[in-house]
Parts: structure tokens; sequence; C-alpha cells
């Protein structure tokens, strides 16, 4: 199983999801892809069997929308049955719009953009023999208490926490320099105590030794440089790829891209 298929059938998943009555977010779900499958198939110490496992390293998704993501490459990991998937937005459903606690895997409900930050620090604070990786959105960087605990991480020398942006440039307003400007976005981040990597979101090779990069006595941060909608060159870098209620013509155009894509072996 190489991280590309693992990639092609969360994307797959995604763009099905999207295709429900409830719709869901697109553009920043695809934008997290390579992350979430590095981390989940290369880095994280986890086990599908044990999910509560005193020993697991903890991720938590801050950028919650994203949740279409996560519970795709939950269930390629083994956590939820890929049958599952399904059932997202339904009554009943397990599978809500943002991620709650009912899903094995999930560690906090979140999607209150600017708290996963914080969460991460109390989880890296709690057990320093295990590592904690907080994944958060672009536009998310827009809200105080992000560097409120970016300080605090720093100055308590949590180097078992690792932040990750997703970098895709886009908020659902337009653009995130457009909003509030966030560059030097690393600058910011080392100004803040932490130590920076900078690495294209979609290279699962960049992003793996970036994930496996220490700094001892910081944490650190990685700057994951994305496109909004990656994988269907009809929707990359749109705002209203943001959320998306695909029909049935939209998503055959989808999945056939998708297909074409794998059968090219694009990255």
């Amino acid at each position: 199983m190489t991280a590309a298929s693992v990639a092609d059938r969360v994307r797959e998943h995604i763009v099905d999801m999207c295709a429900g009555p409830e719709g869901g977010h697109l553009g920043g779900s695809l934008s997290l892809v390579e992350i979430l499958t590095t981390l989940y198939f290369g880095v994280l110490r986890l086990d599908p069997e044990s999910p509560a496992a005193a020993d697991r390293d903890i991720l938590i998704l801050s950028k919650g929308h994203g949740a279409l993501a996560l519970y795709a490459v939950l269930a390629e990991r083994g956590f939820i049955p890929v049958s599952e998937l399904a059932t997202f937005g339904q009554p009943g459903s397990r599978l809500m719009g943002h991620p709650g606690r009912a899903v094995p895997g999930v560690e906090m409900p979140t999607g209150a953009l600017g708290h996963g930050l914080a969460l991460g620090n109390g989880f890296a604070l709690a057990a320093r023999d295990r590592r904690c990786f907080v994944v958060l959105g672009d536009g998310e960087l827009q809200e105080g208490s992000v560097w409120e605990a970016a300080m605090a991480a720093s100055s308590l020398g949590l180097d078992n926490l690792m932040a990750v942006v997703d970098r895709n440039g886009l908020q659902l307003g337009g653009e995130t320099e457009a909003t509030m400007a966030l560059e030097p976005l690393a600058d910011r981040w080392r100004a803040f105590g932490w130590a920076v990597r900078e690495v294209d979101g979609h290279d699962p090779g960049e992003l793996r030794a970036a994930f496996l990069a220490t700094e001892p006595g910081q944490p650190v941060v990685v700057l994951a440089h994305t496109v909004k909608g990656s994988g269907l060159p009809f929707i990359q870098g749109r705002p209203e790829s943001h959320f998306a209620r695909l029909s049935e013509r939209q998503h055959a155009r989808a999945l056939a891209v998708l297909r074409a894509r794998q059968r090219r072996g694009s990255p």
C-alpha cells in the first residue's frame, strides 16, 4: 500500500460524501489529504484496535471543518468501517459535519476555530513521552487564541508538540491575505519561539521528514503549502470550493477526473 494509493482513495471518499444530501467542506478537506495520510500511515504511533491506548500519539484536527478528510483517513486506517462513510451527515450517524468523540480516533470535538492548539498544549503537558500533532487551517491563525497558545507552548518548552498549518491561502471569504494578512508567517511563528519547517503539503516525502523532525526544548510548526481543492482542477484554488453539495453530474465528473489522475500517476 503506497501513500499515493491511500491518498487516491481518500479523495474519492471525500467526493462521495460531498455528493450526499448534506454536502460538505470539499476544498479544505482535499487540501488536507497528504497531510493526514502521511501522519496516519507513516508517523503517528497508534493502534486502531486500541484507539485509547495510554502510549498513543495524539492528533487534533483543529480545523474541524476538514472532518471529511479525517473520517476518510480513519476509515482507511481501520478505525471505522469504510462502509460507514456513506452515513455522513445523516440522522443518527457518528459522522457529523465536525468531528466528535463518538468517532474512534477522535480525541476532542473541534470546529470552533482557534481552540485546537490550546488543547494540544494540554495533551503535550499531560504526557511528555508521546507526541501531539495539531492540524490548523491558515485562516484559523487570525484567531488571537492561537497565538496565546503558541506563546504558552514555547514558554513551557513543549518539544513533543507539533503544529501543522494547512497553508492553502484561502478561507470562506476569499484569500487569507486579503482578509487579514498572515505573512511573513514563518517569521511570526519564530517570534513566538517555535522552530519552523516549510514544505510542499502535497509531497508525502517532504511531509514525513518534517513530521519526524524535533527540536530539543522547542515546539515545531510545519507550514504545509497546499492547494484548496487539490486533485480537482475545476475547483482548485477557488474560494467557492469551501463547501459543496455535488449534483449527480458533478459527482460523476469529479470521480472521472480523480480516476484519470490515478491512471496518469499524477501527484
